[in-house]
């Protein structure tokens, strides 16, 4: 165990939600090996599942602290031949991080507004890549978690940051991203990193407002941006916001299909209702040229309390991009508030049937407490519900094998019970999420909530 001594949480938070319960951070890095199994972890699975999230290292301020803004640390569970090798967690080592405990300062390039990286864990070109947006640069970690270096992917970003959610293109192995640099009201980019880790394409698009653009999608013939009324306000810097954005009802929203290897004005901008997109599902093309994407809808956001994130409604719905009429049909899939949307991505671009999402309901005190899977065909969706006092983060699919069909794997992610301060890390079987959980790692220490990960197999690093 390596106890942070430094670290302690905000005594004085203010009444703010993020320094408290389920958010509340957490002191010490531990390693915990040989984990306790209830259930029966597949022998199949070998690798790692991390997902990374905010946690403070030192006492923020609690009258202006985001959840957003907080300090990067990855939680981890390494499983092997049916078993739950270790449990372990490392801070992002940022400026502030390292100087905090005293150590040398991580290697690499830095983003100019600061180096804090917190949103998401991938692996592309042999490597695992710890991922921020709004300008930020990726970090290097190795396999135990530990920093090993900021990185512009050897040089190659040079016209600002990455992204938090680049789309692996399953054919061609690369990936492509929407990156934005918070505060630059000039333009955004299409970024494509090659299968070697190093960027191919990087193509500057004109936008106005600087748009928050947490995501992108992809189908074979298009990038899909997702142009909507959030953007860059100097008000909310001046105020000392941390997330510095907000519903503008002067930002037309809308959605652009860039051709993948088309230049700027060739984007084909389709308008949709006023609306905010932090995570699609999938997408793919139809036969006709119009092409299809699945969202988590957010109907208004940061319209009233830029300290919190909160909507006044969400929704899963199918939105239908026309490239000749240039708008896009707006269809519910689920009115049931949901986010955190995922699928098999073996299929990206193409057309798919399962979609997988984490409940939201805004009636119970913590809001996320289920899991949905989706038949997109015949509208069927299964439930899995953890409990009233249970949270769960988002679950990602794994398939069964390389060869398996669609929705033959398992939902995997962490789920934080409330009442006995205490995280678990699930694996579901996805082709009936409804059931008892395949198997249940008890952690040993409390996973505060967080953003994004995934299963990072052995020998993809």
């Amino acid at each position: 165990m390596n106890s942070i001594d430094k670290v302690a949480p905000a005594e004085n938070d203010q009444g703010n939600p993020y320094l408290a319960g389920p958010y509340a951070p957490i002191r010490d890095e531990i390693v915990v090996e040989g984990l306790p199994v209830i259930g029966e972890l597949p022998t199949g699975l070998d690798g790692t599942y991390m997902r990374i999230g905010p946690n403070p290292i030192t006492p923020p301020d609690g009258s202006t602290h985001h959840w957003f803004a907080g300090d990067g640390m990855i939680h981890a569970v390494r499983i092997q031949d049916g078993k739950a090798l270790w449990y372990r967690n490392r801070y992002i080592r940022s400026t502030r991080v390292s100087e905090t405990l005293g150590e040398p300062r991580a290697p690499g390039p830095r983003y100019e507004r600061g180096d804090t990286v917190n949103t998401n864990v991938i692996s592309h070109a042999g490597k695992i890549l710890a991922l921020i947006e709004a300008g930020g640069f990726p970090v290097e970690v190795d396999p135990l978690l530990g920093t090993k270096a900021y990185t512009n992917l050897d040089g190659t970003l040079q016209l600002g940051g990455f992204t938090a959610h680049p789309h692996p293109d399953p054919d061609t192995g690369e990936l492509h991203a929407i990156c934005y640099n918070g505060g630059n009201l000039e333009f955004i980019r299409h970024v494509v990193v090659g299968s070697d880790g190093k960027v191919r394409r990087e193509l500057k698009i004109p936008l106005p407002d600087g748009p928050m653009i947490h995501d992108c999608a992809l189908t074979e013939r298009f990038v899909m941006v997702f142009d909507m009324p959030v953007t860059f306000s100097m008000d909310a810097v001046e105020a000392g916001l941390p997330v510095p954005y907000v519903w503008n009802v002067d930002h037309p929203a809308r959605v652009g299909l860039l051709p993948r290897e088309g230049s700027a004005d060739e984007i084909i901008w389709c308008a949709v209702d006023p609306a905010f997109v932090f995570h699609p599902c999938n997408a793919y093309d139809l036969p006709d040229g119009r092409a299809v994407v699945d969202v988590a809808v957010h109907h208004k956001l940061f319209s009233e309390d830029t300290a919190e994130p909160g909507g006044s409604k969400v929704t899963f719905e199918r939105w239908t991009c026309d490239p000749k009429a240039k708008t896009v049909d707006r269809q519910v899939i689920d009115s049931v508030p949901q986010e955190f949307p995922r699928y098999d991505e073996r299929l990206t671009g193409k057309p798919y049937r399962y979609a997988y999402t984490v409940t939201l309901d805004e009636g119970r005190d913590p809001p996320f407490h289920g899991v949905i899977a989706h038949d997109l065909e015949t509208g069927e969706r299964k439930v899995h519900d953890f409990g009233e006092r249970c949270i769960p983060g988002e679950f990602v699919f794994v398939p069964r094998s390389p060869d398996a069909d669609e929705n033959d794997g398992w939902m995997m992610g962490y789920v934080l019970d409330v009442s006995r301060n205490h995280t678990d890390f699930v694996l579901l079987d996805a082709r009936d999420v409804s059931a008892d959980p395949v198997a249940v790692v008890p952690l040993p220490q409390l996973v505060p909530l967080g953003f994004h990960g995934n299963w990072i197999p052995a020998e993809a690093v």
